[in-house]
């Protein structure tokens, strides 16, 4: 169901359930509300109080003109609540309309799906702004907590949330796998949290133990054990207030003296099966896009193919669509996946061989049947040739204008920091532009690409 068909959905049934008075509203934690689901639990779950049903109907009656409008017809946290820390975050944002501009530009890829997914779970579109608070948007955020992605999980939490992580792919950055986790992380929480959205909020932050510790800390000290009232590290009370200033932000953007970018309400991509692994570069000729769009739209991808292990899907401009199904249909299999010829050395192995070439021994016994590492000099070996890799290095967006690109060969004893120091550049930029984290380990022989000030293109 798209989001252009949902507010109809929302408003019938809306009218419906105003008609019968069905809900029995209680007073929430936290300044939330918790009730009885409506039936309709594909829009509808989680709106748990009458008079939310009712402003539902009022807003929806009319067509939403963007997905800001949208995002505030389907809002169900207490915006009105008047709090020194949302008023500061509010203040803040609203005095950097360049960062929000920055945001909107990353999120017009992402945000239609992103929100589709929130509305048909029935959740809070406030839910939509929280990879803002998380990454601002950006699918190869990495912070030093090892978190990665727009969701920004840590390896521990994705690994149970089923995110996968190879050397192909990170299922972390992946949109489609990582907001369905995150989603569901979500859902599990504010369960957890009797319905309080604000201590479901506070625990994606900093866990479900930290919260339930400081709530228990509160109900032995006679204190009150809404969000406001406990006692959580500095970085989660500062999170719960981003996450209400933005949206007070996207309801009122006029009131605070901000624009927001009209986000449309047409998906930005469609997601097709593949049915196998494909060149990046192949997929974006085939696309008539370029690399870049490709590699932003599915960031989880780590190389210059699909993960040959799967997810075998791609996500694709949505005017693209149809006539990238077309020629992928047309593609012969042996053009899916470009190969070279490499006539093996005396001293090789396939680990040597799979360093020089980016790619990894398993990659390689695939590709040429073999049953174990054993190889003999002099016979060849086929090898995907790659043709992205070159490109696929700029992970994070365009390097500045006036750069030009080293292709750089990995050493003995090299690490991201000492190439960054080596050659001036920032750790973080080095390892985005290969599609990297900084602590991933290196492997001698491979190459990575760096965009340096007035330095020529270099294979060495």
């Amino acid at each position: 169901m798209t989001l252009t068909r949902n507010w109809i959905s929302v408003a019938v049934v809306g009218l419906l359930l105003s008609g019968c008075n069905t809900l029995t509203p209680k007073p929430g934690a936290g300044g939330e509300v918790v009730g009885t689901p409506s039936h309709n639990e594909n829009v509808l779950r989680g709106w748990h109080e009458q008079n939310r049903v009712d402003k539902v109907v009022s807003r929806t009656a009319e067509a939403p003109e963007d997905l800001w409008e949208l995002s505030r017809q389907n809002f169900m946290l207490d915006l009105s609540q008047s709090n020194p820390q949302i008023e500061k975050h509010v203040k803040y944002y609203s005095k950097h309309q360049d960062y929000l501009d920055r945001v909107t530009d990353r999120a017009e890829r992402y945000y239609q799906y992103i929100l589709e997914q929130i509305v048909e779970r029935g959740l809070p579109a406030e839910l939509a702004l929280l990879p803002i608070v998380e990454s601002a948007y950006d699918p190869f955020a990495y912070s030093r907590s090892h978190a990665s992605g727009p969701w920004q999980f840590i390896p521990g939490t994705a690994r149970h949330f089923g995110l996968r992580n190879s050397w192909w792919y990170d299922g972390r950055r992946d949109i489609v796998a990582s907001t369905d986790a995150a989603l569901t992380y979500l859902e599990q929480l504010n369960e957890r949290f009797d319905g309080d959205w604000l201590l479901a909020l506070a625990a994606y932050n900093a866990g479900g133990g930290t919260v339930s510790k400081a709530i228990k800390r509160n109900r032995k000290k006679g204190k009150p054990t809404d969000f406001w009232s406990l006692d959580l590290p500095r970085e989660t009370e500062a999170y719960v207030p981003k996450l209400l200033a933005l949206a007070k932000l996207v309801e009122k953007p006029n009131q605070y003296g901000i624009s927001l970018k009209p986000l449309s309400l047409e998906p930005y991509f469609a997601i097709i099966d593949i049915e196998g692994q494909i060149d990046l570069k192949q997929a974006a000729t085939l696309a008539g896009t370029d690399i870049d769009e490709i590699k932003m739209l599915n960031p989880g991808f780590s190389r210059w193919a699909t993960d040959p292990e799967g997810p075998h899907r791609l996500l694709i401009p949505i005017s693209s669509a149809e006539s990238f199904r077309t020629k992928l249909a047309a593609l012969p299999a042996s053009e899916r996946v470009r190969w070279d010829h490499y006539r093996i050395r005396r001293g090789d192995s396939l680990s040597i061989i799979a360093a020089r070439f980016n790619t990894t021994p398993d990659a390689l016994r695939r590709a040429n049947k073999l049953k174990g590492n054993r190889i003999v000099a002099g016979r060849t070996l086929l090898i995907p040739q790659g043709s992205g890799a070159s490109v696929l290095a700029d992970n994070g967006g365009s390097p500045a204008s006036g750069r030009q690109k080293l292709a750089y060969r990995v050493r003995s004893g090299d690490s991201f920091w000492k190439i960054a120091r080596r050659h001036g550049v920032n750790v973080k930029e080095l390892a985005r532009w290969n599609k990297m984290a900084p602590r991933d380990p290196l492997k001698v022989g491979q190459q990575l690409t760096l965009y340096l000030d007035g330095v020529g293109v270099s294979d060495s």
